[in-house]
This record gives C-alpha cells, structure tokens and sequence, in this order.
C-alpha cells in the first residue's frame, strides 16, 4: 500500500488550486483549447445561395482597384503643412522602399484642393468626378498594413496576408454566400488591357477553397471570356443533347461515389459554361444601354472608354446576381516613382469619371443600397520626392487613403487622419484585416466564424486579426488584459504552493474550508 504524506496531499492541494483557478479566468476570456471535434465529414459545396449569419446590408460588392498605390496627399489628404515645407527636409523617422533613390525633401503637389458636397470633403482638381459623389461615400484617410511592395501589399489587400498562397477576399465571399446566378460565375475580374497586376491571376484565386470560388476572368476585348462560343459545327439542339447525355452519366457516378467532392465540383462547372453561352453574351453586352449611359460613364471619349465600359459592364453583372465584381486598374497606371506632375493627371483621367458614373448610375437604379462598391490601392505614396530630377515619390504602406460607398457605408463621412506630412495613419487607423471583418459584415458574415479546414487548422479571411464596431474602425490588437490574467494566474499556481508548504512546515496542520473561487480587480 502506497503512503500518502502530509507532504504530498498539500503539493497536490496547491496545483490544484492553483489550476482550477487558472481553468476559470482561461474559459471566461476564451482562451481555453476548442474541445475535440468528432472526424470532419466532407461537405458538398455548390453555387447555390446561401442564408448569412445575420441580416446584411449589401448583397454584392465591386471593388474598384487602383493597382500601384494612388498619391493620397495628392488626391483626397490634403496637408497644409506639407505645403508650409515643401522642399525643406523631413526631420521624422522614414522607410523608403527604394534606397538608391531615397531623399528626405519633401514635395507639396502642384494642385489645388476644394471642398464639396454638404459633406464639405476636400478633393483636388485631379479628381472632380469623385468630388461629385462626396456626399455618397465614405472617405478613410487612415489605411495601414504596413507593407510597401507591390506584390505584398496586393495580397495584403486581396486575401488578408502578405504571404501568397491564400484565397482571394471574393473567392471568400462566394464561399459564405453562393450565387444568386446559376448561369453566371459568381465571382467575376474585369481585366486591364495593359497587362495583368503584379500578383498575377493569384489575386482572384481560391486556392484551397472549392473549385466554385476562383474568379472568372474578363478580357477588355473581344473575346471577353474564352472558349465561350461554342463550335460552329455543333449547333443548339445537338449541345443540348450531349450535355444531357454526360449530366445522365455524371449523375449515375456520383450515386456510386457521393463523396467525390472535386467530381461534384467539376459537374457545376460544365452546367455553369453551359449556361454562360447565353447569359454571359447578354451581360457583357453594353450596345442595349442608352446613350445617356454611354456618355455618363465616358465611353463616348477614347481617354475613359476602356475603364468606363468595365465599370458598366460591373453594374450590368451585379445587376444579375454575380455576388463579387473586381474591376483592375493594372499596368502600374498608379505608380509614380518619377515624372509624378505629367503622369498623375493622365492616370486621373482616365479613372476619375467613369468611377464616380458606377456609384450615381448604381444610386439611379436603386442598387447603391445593397452593393458596396470600393476604390483604393495596395499602398499610398511618400510625402517627399524621388528622382531628384525627375519628381515622383516612393512607396508608402503605413499610411493611404480608399473610399467605400453603398452597401450600409455611412455615406459623407471622412474616417481617420494621417500626421501633418501624409506619412503615416494616426487617427482610427484601419488595417486591410480590418477591411476585410467589415467587408463580410455589411454582406452577413461574421469574419470570425467564415472558416476552412486546411491543414489542419481552421482557416479564414482575417487570420487571428480584425475588428469591426458599427461603423467605427479600430486597429487589431493583442488584448493585454487576457494575457495579464493568465501571467497572474500562473503566478498564483505558485504562491498557492508556496504558502501552503510554509504552513505546513511552520504549523503541521490541514486546512479543510478552501476557497472556492478567486476574484482578480479589473
């Protein structure tokens, strides 16, 4: 028979408490480990739509993108006191991307800003469109994500995290929501004609999310979806009987085998092109809309014509159902590393109307309500110059502007600051993880619970970060007071041990009434 001492009842009686009380404080901040999960059964996804968590006030997003970081100071931040310092030296701490390059002289652009709308939000002269619209956006001049690559700030800003490999934010959205078109993808990228971003054709994948969820490319020109035509020896009918002949046959393989996900999969993809033969003509077809049309989104001029149609052609989409549209600004139009004064305008040009005719010509057919369109970049600029000789300015990740309109944004609205030189975001700074929980939440999805296993782990959008309140934007942060409390209550694991050996020793005695429970002060 084994003897239990003195000795060892109280040792044992001090991790005990000790760890009880540390269980207690871990379940009440939720950092506790998730009980085990009984084996994973593989889920059949479809296109079909989907209920969100809780009632959304968007239901498809087009998310303008200005690849190569648009000039903030220059467009929408204005700084007085860039302008009192213009080509005097910056005295603050600087990260410059391209060293051989870097000079601390900073450069108060050439062009004036005014204010507009009731609103009385400051755009400059390069942007009047947009100054048209104040009143129906939101304005955060406080982005940050604290990268100033191209290439990382793009994926940053597309699929949460500067590492590639990661499905895109629409990829994300088709997999909470589905598609309220079953004869158009639901998720679709307005190429540019110049060439493709810097991430390539990983900014719309959905790596390991289903099949279903990648996006599907739009060309500027004719052909715009390829291989969507079918061959001019098969006609209607004959296409018809073949494709049900093969659904039959599918049909008959998956009873065999109806965890066969990928087949599954595969068998939505030939119905979906099946069908985009005649949906996706009819929607990529702009000659039904009026010349008013036309002229609003400056089709009518060679300067917006190519923009202007895609941003049509995003409305005509999300008009029928297609849930994420993304329409590229590419070929670098944004990235001014020189000859800034020359080039900013041209890029402005071309952008500037046809952006601003998608939220008035959305607000007219009463979409604007129920879709959040964005405009923005991967990265801001540098407030002051490079090429000495020939002006422009370098990338900046710490602080950019973007702005939001539709979809439950409050519109008219200026949200954080940066510091008086356009450097960095000081005021309700928002991070890309925080655009992302926001996004999903104006759509009825809770950031934190839109997972998928992989690997192991459940993944999501927003990784660990992302906060959203309403509509105020709040940076992700560790939460100091949880880690606190499980420092405090290993220390307490300790003293418990501690005080009870030394009674022991000192007194000899037991002590039957312990406490129960231990109260920490907030």
């Amino acid at each position: 028979m084994t003897r239990f001492t003195r000795r060892d009842f109280l040792s044992q009686q001090a991790f005990g408490l000790g760890g009880l009380a540390m269980a207690s404080l871990m379940k009440q901040e939720g950092l506790l480990a998730a009980p085990a999960k009984p084996p994973l059964q593989r889920r059949v996804f479809d296109l079909e739509p989907r209920s969100p968590v809780y009632r959304p006030q968007a239901t498809a997003m087009i998310s303008m993108f200005m690849q190569g970081g648009p000039s903030h100071m220059d467009l929408c931040d204005p700084k007085p006191e860039l302008a009192k310092h213009h080509m005097k030296d910056f005295t603050g701490e600087i990260h410059f991307d391209n060293v051989v390059q870097k000079s601390r002289k900073l450069f108060a652009g050439p062009w004036k800003f005014s204010k507009h709308g009731e609103c009385g939000m400051d755009f400059s002269e390069l942007l009047p469109h947009a100054g048209a619209i104040a009143d129906d956006i939101c304005l955060i001049r406080s982005m940050q994500t604290g990268i100033s690559g191209h290439e990382t700030g793009i994926s940053a800003m597309n699929t949460g995290r500067a590492r590639r490999g990661r499905p895109s934010m629409g990829s994300w959205l088709v997999y909470g929501l589905g598609s309220e078109n079953q004869n158009l993808p639901a998720y679709m990228v307005l190429r540019d004609p110049g060439s493709l971003p810097v991430l390539g054709a990983e900014m719309w994948q959905n790596t390991w999310l289903p099949p279903g969820c990648a996006g599907t490319v739009v060309h500027a020109q004719e052909p715009r979806i390829a291989n969507l035509q079918p061959p001019e020896n098969l006609d209607r009918g004959s296409q018809q009987r073949l494709l049900a002949f093969l659904e039959n046959i599918n049909r008959q393989q998956l009873e065999r085998f109806p965890g066969e996900s990928e087949f599954r999969a595969r068998m939505q993809t030939y119905k979906l092109a099946a069908g985009m033969q005649v949906a996706a003509r009819e929607a990529l077809d702009i000659s039904e809309e009026t010349a008013e049309t036309h002229s609003l989104y400056g089709i009518d001029d060679p300067v917006t014509q190519d923009f202007g149609t895609r941003c049509l052609i995003a409305r005509r989409l999300v008009e029928r159902g297609v849930r994420f549209v993304q329409v590229l600004s590419g070929d670098q139009h944004w990235d001014h590393h020189g000859g800034i004064v020359n080039s900013l305008p041209k890029t402005c040009q071309k952008v500037d109307k046809p952006a601003a005719a998608l939220v008035k010509d959305l607000k007219r057919i009463g979409l604007l309500e129920t879709t959040l369109v964005h405009w923005g970049g991967e990265i801001g600029r540098l407030p002051v110059i490079q090429n000495e000789s020939n002006i422009g300015r370098d990338h900046n990740g710490v602080g950019f502007s973007m702005w939001l309109a539709g979809g439950g944004i409050k519109p008219g609205c200026i949200h954080g600051a940066t510091d008086d030189m356009g450097h960095r975001a000081v005021t309700d700074v928002v991070t890309h993880y925080d655009f992302h929980a926001t996004m999903l939440h104006l759509l009825g999805i809770d950031h934190e619970k839109l997972t998928v296993r992989h690997n192991g782990i459940d993944r999501r959008l927003t990784d660990v970060h992302g906060n959203v309140d309403g509509g105020d934007w709040r940076v992700g942060r560790i939460n100091v007071a949880r880690v606190g409390l499980v420092g405090i209550s290993l220390l307490l694991v300790v003293f418990n041990y501690c005080v009870f050996y030394s009674l022991k020793t000192y007194f000899g005695c037991f002590f039957s009434n312990f406490p129960s429970k231990i109260f920490l002060s907030s």
